[in-house]
């Protein structure tokens, strides 16, 4: 077990619920729990990339669930809920969070809108709810909840999204305060540009972004000092959007956003 793991264990074990755990950071976050001897449980939604990081996970010596679902389906918290009723959970890892729709949004399909905000906001709200009570019983462990640094401050074609992010942030805020009182643990965690699968198919310029196990070692030992930690590389980032003077931040922004997500209309799903 190494430096960076220590104590993960005796914090939150014996087992770790990773929502979007099949690549990228969540698989990341998968595997350096297992090292520090957490049992896993992985939720995906592409079952071949998930039975590869469950294979990952194994091999350093513990136990791994699998449960292959779309966060959009009307019963996946039931599912998820279900699937660790029998396990002394004391982590969550709520890591599947991501855009999946560009447009104007007096043009958008509302349908679209609608599961931008469920996989979003609306999933991890239930899954808070659901699985927090029960660390909050149990009087130890924790909830990191993956966001983004586009949810401070708002963009074109993508507003829904932003504004999605910067309500998990606030909401995990308030978490926080609710549940240090009964020993758990909570932290939003604000990625940027990350060198994940996910952002390569979507055709995002990576130079420079940050590499996933990093992003990931950072949530980890930042954990127990929430309410929100900003990675590395998007700290400055971060203060800057939180300037007051917001119509010069938003429009300043936003030719470097477009840049970033290939123009107008495209959609990187």
């Amino acid at each position: 077990m190494s430096e960076a793991t220590a104590g993960l264990f005796e914090r939150y074990g014996p087992w770790a619920l990773v929502v979007g755990g099949s690549e990228g950071v969540g698989a990341a976050f998968a595997e350096q729990l297992a090292r520090a001897g957490l049992g896993i449980v992985l939720v995906a939604r592409k079952p071949a990339p998930l039975g590869e990081t469950a294979d990952r996970v194994r091999a350093h010596g513990v136990p791994c669930r699998m449960l292959a679902l779309d966060l959009l389906d009307a019963d996946a918290t039931a599912r998820i809920v279900e699937a660790v009723a029998d396990l002394d959970l004391g982590l969550l890892v709520l890591n599947a969070g991501a855009n999946t729709y560009r447009s104007r949004f007096v043009e958008a399909n509302l349908a679209r809108i609608q599961a931008v905000i469920d996989l979003n906001v609306t999933r991890p709200l239930e899954l808070c709810r659901e699985l927090g009570a029960r660390l909050a019983a149990r009087g130890r462990g924790g909830i990191l909840v993956v966001g983004s640094s586009a949810g401070y401050l708002g963009h074109a074609d993508i507003g829904v999204y932003a504004a999605a992010k910067a309500f998990t942030r606030i909401f995990t805020e308030g978490l926080w305060l609710e549940l240090r009182q009964v020993g758990v643990d909570v932290l939003h965690l604000v990625l940027g540009l990350t060198a994940t699968p996910a952002m390569a198919r979507a055709g995002l310029d990576l130079t420079g972004a940050a590499d996933p196990a990093d992003v990931a070692a950072e949530g980890l030992a930042a954990l127990g000092a929430g309410p929100v930690h900003v990675v590395r590389q998007q700290a400055e980032v971060a203060a800057r959007r939180s300037g007051p003077d917001r119509a010069a931040l938003v429009a300043g922004n936003q030719g470097g956003m477009r840049a970033m997500l290939g123009g107008p209309g495209t959609d990187p799903s």
